[in-house]
């Protein structure tokens, strides 16, 4: 007889295990050789065993095998260790299944808490999703919302699914909101296509207004016309894209042709009423060549020429005609003030009165020497030279009335 510390063969050939506790079981019989060949036979077949529950712990420890797939190869081992027809310490490898079962425990425990805060996370991450949809739903940003709600949508679909009854729940809201945004934006933008039709169409009588308008001479209220529709344009809104610039290229252009006429009338008349402001002035400076007055009559027949040659001149620039006109008036004045002094003096009335008319004309005439004096002190040089002018009528005056007076002395 053969014997091995977990073994043995008795002199039959049959071939015994032992325990732990020191029983022992057949495992079969061996008639084909020595004994110690079948020991080594049924020793190879323990470690048969030691190699499978070997590779069955290293699959439990490093890769993913689900509890389940694990639960059930182990029990297969289990089932083949217990009836193993092998010689070793199979109380051993019971152990180490024991310890893989409580391997496995522990490993479906930790997966079981992992899944449920990985849940738990996505439940957070698809109710964030959901509250921003919720708040993207109410936006008027509308190219930005609507791609931030398709990056929200590509975000859930990266998420976790959870129980049926909580992701069905979420994605109903989630799904809620975003089409009610794009309901919003469909109607938003509708309701802007309608106000772009408006504005066209409004837009389409401005520029038919406008260029109706374009060969107008009525060049005032033609300019103050274009600036109402120009006012009508701005206030009538954008057309669609497409129609916007074609519409306002013709409606400006309309308007660059008018102001164009108009600018060129306007440089015409400017330069014609350039000319005829040299030639009013010629004119004054001749009437001004009257005073002082020496020959009444003489001066009248000058001044009567001289002015019908002015009225047959046209406009002068509207600044420059103040200054140009009052120069005629001031000889104009100074001529009737002599005609009422000739009057006088030719008048028996006027004779009681000509040494008073004396007296007023020589303080009228010191009082405009001081404004002429307090003026050009004060650079006034306009006003002093309109007041010298009125002066020089009123000096022309006096050196009238003194030689009236002297006449009626005589």
């Amino acid at each position: 007889m053969s014997s091995d510390p977990w073994g043995r063969v008795d002199e039959t050939g049959t071939v015994y295990v032992r325990s732990a506790d020191g029983s022992e079981r057949v495992v079969g019989s061996w008639q084909a050789g020595s004994p110690d060949e079948a020991l080594a036979y049924f020793k190879r077949k323990y470690d048969g065993l030691v190699v499978e529950i070997g590779l069955l712990e290293r699959r439990v420890q490093t890769t993913d095998l689900s509890a389940k797939d694990a639960t059930t190869a182990i029990e297969h081992l289990r089932d083949q260790v217990t009836e193993a027809h092998a010689i070793g310490d199979l109380d051993a490898l019971g152990k180490r299944l024991d310890k893989l079962v409580e391997s496995v425990e522990s490993q479906r425990e930790k997966r079981k808490v992992q899944k449920a805060k990985q849940s738990d996370e996505a439940r957070h991450a698809k109710e964030a999703l959901v509250t921003e949809a919720e708040e993207l739903a109410q936006s008027e940003q509308w190219r930005a919302a609507g791609e931030r709600l398709r990056a929200l949508v590509d975000t859930w679909k990266g998420l976790p699914r959870l129980d049926r009854k909580t992701d069905d729940e979420l994605w109903h809201r989630f799904s809620h909101a975003r089409s009610a945004f794009s309901k919003r934006r469909k109607g938003h933008f509708a309701s802007l296509d309608a106000q772009r039709e408006e504005a066209r169409k409004a837009k389409e009588q401005l520029v038919a207004e406008a260029e109706a308008l374009s060969n107008s001479t009525d060049w005032g209220a033609t300019a103050a016309r274009y600036r109402e529709l120009m006012a009508d344009w701005k206030a009538a809104g954008r057309a669609q894209r497409e129609h916007e610039d074609d519409l306002w290229n013709r409606f400006r252009g309309a308007q660059d042709v008018f102001f164009a006429a108009r600018s060129s009338v306007f440089a015409e008349r400017d330069a014609e009423q350039g000319e005829n402001l040299k030639l009013k002035e010629e004119l004054a400076g001749e009437a001004e060549k009257l005073l002082p007055i020496q020959d009444l009559k003489a001066a009248r027949a000058g001044f009567r020429s001289i002015n019908e040659r002015w009225e047959a001149i046209g406009h002068v620039p509207r600044d420059a005609r103040p200054k140009v006109e009052g120069r005629m008036q001031a000889v104009e004045r100074a001529i009737q003030e002599a005609e009422e002094t000739e009057w006088r003096r030719t008048n028996p009335e006027a004779r009681a009165r000509a040494a008073g008319l004396t007296g007023q004309l020589q303080s009228a005439v010191d009082k405009l020497k001081g404004q002429v004096e307090q003026a050009r002190s004060q650079g006034n040089n306009a006003k002093a030279d309109k007041l010298q002018r009125e002066l020089d009528g009123r000096q022309a005056l006096l050196d009238s009335a003194l030689k009236g007076l002297e006449e009626f002395g005589g």
